[in-house]
């Protein structure tokens, strides 16, 4: 059994530095791995990413991580992804990596993805020029992640993106939304693959637990929603099962709540960015 650790918008800056660190000591005694899906940041500095480094550099367990909309906001995305690469955090965007872990092989590939939404309430490529490439990006990350997530060699495989696969775990978000929270593209480049797992974050009113149309298991770690400081899944025997198809066994595999075990202590109240997503 492999022990996946993960959380997102954190969103770290000068006013909550080391809040998150504390809650972090003894997390290889919970968890294999700590997967971290975005918006790390506050408005994508690199003074806030020195911070976020320093959060999660050396606590343990290998730390994996795509970036949100928040870390691009100062276009420093690539200055960011190069600074946690440093302080030995993988950044994934349209890659994948295999961790060779007690529990057998784990591969996890990532991208922030985009939105566009979902069946019957979404953005296509037709019209004018600026709608076709919102949803064209959207469907491009999309793709390359499934790409990815297809070409890993690993027992279990696991979805990481920040925008989310589904709209179920989006319910408590103003319906109008949607578009911009997640895309069904996500979901597809999942299920093409039999992901075990998609992990996102983004929808800080949104529910923990959904599933994709393929019957993968979708967990939403934003802080706001784990209000803890990160959540266990487990994979392989006794772990997450698979929906096997049907609305019915989809919203059993979606409410598998006692799966998903807390980690130690719960999130600073000095976190005080959850509204801005």
């Amino acid at each position: 059994m492999i022990r996946v650790a993960a959380v997102s918008d954190v969103h770290l800056g000068p006013d909550v530095t080391g809040t998150i660190r504390p809650h972090l000591a003894g997390i290889a005694d919970h968890a294999d791995v700590l997967l971290l899906a975005g918006d790390l940041t506050q408005h994508g500095t690199t003074d806030e990413t020195e911070i976020v480094a320093a959060e999660f550099r050396d606590i343990g367990v290998p730390v994996v991580a795509v970036l949100g909309n928040h870390d691009y906001q100062c276009d420093s995305q690539d200055a960011i992804t190069r600074m946690l690469q440093a302080a030995g955090i993988t950044v994934l965007e349209g890659s994948g990596i295999v961790l060779g872990l007690p529990g057998g092989r784990l591969g996890v590939a990532g991208t922030k993805g985009f939105g566009g939404g979902f069946p019957g309430r979404c953005g296509s490529e037709f019209g004018e020029p600026e709608m076709k490439a919102f949803v064209r990006h959207s469907r491009r990350l999309a793709d390359a992640m499934g790409t990815a997530l297809r070409d890993l060699d690993a027992d279990f495989r696991v979805a990481l993106t920040h925008y989310s696969p589904v709209a179920d775990t989006l319910a408590g978000e103003p319906p109008e939304i949607y578009p911009f929270l997640g895309s069904y593209f996500l979901a597809e480049a999942a299920d093409s693959a039999a992901a075990e797992l998609a992990v996102h974050g983004h929808a800080h009113a949104g529910q923990e637990c959904g599933v994709t149309p393929g019957g993968t298991p979708v967990r939403n770690v934003a802080l706001p929603v784990l209000r803890r400081a990160y959540a266990v899944y487990c994979l392989g025997p006794g772990g997450l099962p698979r929906a096997s198809g049907g609305a019915e066994s989809r919203r059993r595999s979606a409410g598998s709540s006692p799966l998903a075990r807390t980690g130690v202590g719960e999130p600073s109240s000095g976190n005080r960015a959850f509204a801005r997503r």
